[in-house]
């Protein structure tokens, strides 16, 4: 891409001086040499030592647990909280009260936590009652949720 078509000033913003595009991916670079993109600039959270915390990392891994349809990774008041959508129909089929849920959201936060870094840990779980909004692209709006 040369830039944008008549927009000298987005053209600028969107590439460094010496002419590399700007993406807005972070990664990393192992000893290898290998690159590692962790997530976006914009959806990383700093935290309170300056610690940089991937979101899309841990609710990947919070897909992942039990009973657990989707996620997302906030921060509120210093902490970091998960919000949770109930996989219901696996609840349903499980046999599992709806007032159970809670318990069973927090077993999920003590094993994720276990598998995260002291400063990624999350400090509660919200349970989300409708699924998350999202855009046509089916990219969940971060913003609505923070």
């Amino acid at each position: 891409m040369k830039g944008y078509y008549k927009n000298p000033e987005a053209t600028a913003k969107a590439f460094t001086e010496d002419g590399w595009l700007k993406t807005g991916d972070l990664g990393v670079i192992d000893k290898n040499n290998r690159l590692y993109i962790k997530g976006l600039v914009k959806t990383m959270i700093l935290g309170s030592n300056g610690q940089n915390i991937y979101q899309k990392e841990i609710e990947a891994r919070l897909n992942k647990m039990n009973y657990v349809l989707e996620s997302l990774v906030v921060k509120r008041n210093q902490g970091l909280v998960g919000l949770v959508y109930p996989n219901y129909l696996e609840i349903e089929e499980k046999g599992i009260p709806l007032s159970d849920l809670d318990k069973v959201m927090s077993k999920n936060r003590i094993e994720l936590n276990k598998m995260l870094a002291r400063y990624e840990r999350i400090g509660s779980i919200e349970i989300i009652k409708n699924k998350f909004e999202k855009t046509e692209d089916s990219i969940v709006k971060r913003s609505l949720y923070v």
